[in-house]
């Protein structure tokens, strides 16, 4: 696989969009199904699954080391022959299509909630599209510069969620464990959760400019994920008691409905605009992944049309059926099976199976 200088991608870039990718959508409902698995204890959980995940991401970044130049479609192609390939290159498209789906329905679902109640989710899809084609048809550098923009227009948001720690309650943390670590062993599996995503290093891997550092990178990527997520998670449990956060299906948009200043009411609204930024990460990396691996597929040179394929695919299936909030738990059940599946699962087997391809194939040689 050649790839040229003008596809390279930083680490840093590379670092804000697996970090995009973990974030999105999902982390408005956590600190709700956190609490419902492991109680107020569900920070623990997080830590837990964030040591799970730098060991998984670990395991991905020693896999593609063993084929630098190529990526996991190529990789599997040299070890396994064209079908092995071709199968990876089906699931991964499968599984991250389903990953943008998901988080753009769920933006398309909040969004009407609370910013345009009037306007069909359909309507918000096909708007939401348009910035997405536009980023997504220019490649990988652009989308790591957009990664790059949207991190520094965001960064005052965690400044306002300090903001409802004037009536914390701290003691709702206390006892720690108190209820056991079976709770706490519950809550693991939904912590995972919002680590998903950095299956794109398995595409993104041989566009790192300094590959040497691909470990330190993914390592920094989680632990900002971890270090958002845990934020937001604090703030709302000592801000919400432990029976109440139980009742608002986003306690991270709820928990700013408090915050009030002279010039403008409603935080939570503003909050949201901006927050959609931080949404697209959700789903634009994950269709130009879909682009790559079908254009791979076909061994062409015309992502951009695959890229107006995908679009296309979302705004004609949107027309025809959006799931309502219920529904969408049920996907993100799924979800989270197929995760935790792919991004933890099949990568120790597949370090496995290549360090003993070649054990035997060096035996052989020699």
């Amino acid at each position: 696989m050649n790839v040229s200088a003008s596809s390279k991608i930083t680490n840093l870039q590379y670092i804000l969009i697996n970090s995009g990718l973990q974030v999105s959508v999902f982390f408005l409902a956590l600190p709700r199904i956190l609490a419902e698995q492991a109680g107020t204890d569900g920070w623990v959980s997080l830590i837990i699954g964030w040591m799970i995940t730098v060991a998984a991401s670990l395991i991905v970044v020693k896999i593609m080391a063993r084929y630098p130049e190529g990526t996991l479609l190529d990789l599997l192609t040299h070890y396994g022959g064209k079908w092995a390939g071709r199968t990876a290159a089906v699931c991964l498209l499968l599984y991250l299509f389903y990953f943008g789906y998901s988080c753009l329905v769920q933006t398309a679902l909040i969004t009407k909630e609370w910013l345009l109640p009037q306007t069909s989710a359909y309507m918000i899809i096909l708007l939401l599209l348009i910035p997405t084609y536009i980023v997504a048809i220019s490649g990988i550098r652009i989308i790591g510069r957009y990664a790059e923009i949207v991190t520094l227009v965001s960064l005052w948001i965690p400044l306002v969620y300090l903001l409802p720690l004037k009536e914390a309650h701290w003691l709702h943390l206390l006892p720690i464990a108190g209820e056991g670590w079976q709770p706490i062993g519950a809550g693991v599996p939904y912590s995972l959760y919002c680590f998903l995503g950095f299956v794109s290093t398995f595409i993104f891997y041989p566009f790192l400019q300094n590959k040497s550092q691909a470990s330190m990178a993914i390592t920094v990527s989680n632990s900002l994920t971890l270090l958002a997520h845990l934020f937001v998670t604090l703030v709302c449990y000592v801000y919400f008691s432990p029976d109440e956060i139980r009742e608002y299906n986003e306690p991270a948009i709820n928990v700013l409905k408090i915050i009030e200043f002279k010039f403008i009411e409603r935080i939570e609204v503003i909050f949201i605009a901006f927050y959609l930024l931080v949404f697209s990460l959700g789903w634009i990396p994950a269709l130009y992944i879909c682009a790559y691996c079908t254009n791979w597929l076909r061994n062409t040179q015309a992502e951009r049309n695959h890229v107006r394929f995908f679009c296309l695919l979302l705004a004609i299936g949107s027309f025809f059926f959006i799931p309502d909030f219920h529904q969408n738990e049920m996907i993100e059940q799924i979800f989270l099976r197929l995760g935790i599946l792919i991004e933890y699962i099949l990568p120790i087997f597949l370090l496995l199976y290549v360090s003993v391809h070649d054990r035997f194939s060096g035996r052989k040689k020699a």
